[in-house]
């Protein structure tokens, strides 16, 4: 799509949102409505482009995507008039006689960049988020996961009119005519370098901006860990999707005295998830093109591999696998994996393994796996992150309950649920002041018995 086609799309939605036909509830909650029904007529068509685009199968696909995605809808359907009322709070008695109250309003027109890992997940749960907020929306899916954003694109033509919310499709070119715009809102998930940019570009108009990026994510593993269960829980985070989960366990810091014990146990739970030959199972997923998979690759050390790095050129498939021995000044620890790679590195005492781990940018996620309620306290006091787990991995973001989000350099601002409905709207602080009374203390001339009546109300 041209510039100038995108242009034209942005001056149609600024029009409709300006009839406020996005305001009522009614309409809010049709449109959600709509969404669902259509994503199930396409449900099948849906698992087909997964497959295709990363080799998902019909059971991580539901999970992951298409199941996380109806329970948003679900959630805000059931919450959306809670959320869209007026919030009375109270009033300073030197403001007497008024009423005081906090209104959400949409922002206006939104723009929704989203990722090729997770296409349908990062793409329509965002978008439930902004609609029942009151926005229209531009969508812009990466051009990576083609079937799916095909898939997506019918969707929201048949279920939207454009003037309302429209899909982008293409690469950097439309990507960079969509950033010279001027949005009310942007929302981006995807890597750091291209998040500078949307924050570079937003910084023009001086745009409100939420970012998702990523970032080594670690997973701690202390003496007191239940180490079958926590091995099983690491393998299943790690390389779900074939390890491209931007809050997947990047690397695991495990207590030195317990290192052997752990990566036994890890191998076995590989095997015992993805069989003797993971490259052969059709539910094992695939790295999404020839780029990436050649990247990866080039991280593997194959003299610090314990288990996997089998691959296969013609499947773009990397097997499950576990390096050892690893230090921080080695490739693999020098950027954010997103593959099936995880390297193991050891610690002497907790507070080394604290000091590790702030010592490099905040991560999206932090695990640690540890029986000892007083080690869980002090990782959670001490260490900052977006958001994480203690004994588990990943499941943390599978809940509208609680807001998903980055710190520092793995993002800012957050979504799901309520936080999801907030980042889509601005809050008005209103007084509406009564006009059958009016208290004269602030007006001149400030003489002395005003001074004293002032003094009384603020303290």
């Amino acid at each position: 799509m041209q510039k100038q086609d995108i242009e034209t799309m942005l001056a149609s939605q600024r029009k409709f949102f300006a009839t406020g036909k996005t305001l009522p509830i009614s309409w809010r909650l049709e449109q959600l409505k709509k969404l669902r029904a259509s994503m199930l007529r396409h449900e099948e068509d849906l698992y087909e482009a997964l497959k295709k685009d990363l080799g998902k199968s019909r059971m991580e696909s539901y999970m992951c995507e298409i199941g996380l995605t109806l329970s948003e809808l679900t959630w805000m359907e059931k919450h959306i008039r809670r959320l869209t009322h007026e919030k009375r709070v109270p009033t300073p008695l030197a403001q007497f006689a008024a009423r005081s109250f906090q209104s959400p309003t949409p922002y206006g027109t939104v723009l929704i960049m989203s990722p090729w890992n997770y296409p349908i997940l990062l793409t329509l749960e965002p978008l439930i988020d902004a609609l029942a907020a009151g926005n229209t929306v531009i969508v812009k899916p990466s051009a990576y996961a083609p079937a799916t954003s095909a898939v997506m694109e019918m969707i929201i033509r048949e279920t939207y009119p454009p003037e309302y919310v429209c899909m982008i499709t293409g690469g950097r070119q439309e990507n960079q005519a969509l950033l010279t715009q001027r949005f009310d809102k942007i929302f981006f998930t995807g890597g750091k370098t291209v998040g500078r940019e949307v924050l570079r570009h937003a910084a023009e108009y001086l745009t409100p901006v939420t970012l998702e990026l990523g970032g080594k994510s670690p997973c701690i593993v202390d003496s007191t860990a239940k180490i079958p269960l926590a091995a099983r829980r690491i393998v299943f985070g790690k390389y779900l999707n074939c390890g491209q989960t931007c809050v997947a366990p990047d690397y695991i810091l495990c207590d030195v005295s317990i290192k052997d014990a752990l990566l036994a146990a890890i191998q076995k739970e590989i095997t015992r998830q993805f069989g003797d030959r993971p490259l052969d199972n059709p539910d094992y997923g695939k790295i999404i093109n020839q780029k990436h998979f050649e990247r990866i690759l080039g991280l593997i050390a194959k003299e610090k591999i314990i288990c996997g790095g089998e691959s296969d050129p013609s499947t773009l498939r990397i097997a499950p696998t576990v390096l050892t021995d690893v230090s921080w000044n080695e490739p693999v620890m020098g950027e954010e994996i997103f593959g099936p790679i995880l390297p193991v590195l050891t610690y002497s005492s907790l507070d080394e393994a604290i000091r590790i781990v702030e010592s490099h940018p905040h991560p999206l996620a932090l695990y640690f796996f540890s029986e000892d309620k007083k080690a869980q306290k002090k990782v959670l006091d001490l260490c900052h992150f977006g958001g994480g787990c203690i004994n588990d991995t990943i499941i943390h973001l599978a809940t509208s309950a609680m807001p998903f989000g980055g710190v520092g350099e793995s993002g800012m601002g957050g979504y799901h649920g309520v936080e999801g409905f907030k980042t889509f709207s601005h809050t008005r602080s209103i007084v509406d002041k009564k006009t059958w009374m009016d208290l004269p203390i602030r007006y001149q001339e400030y003489v002395g018995w005003k001074e004293k009546l002032l003094r009384m109300f603020l303290r």
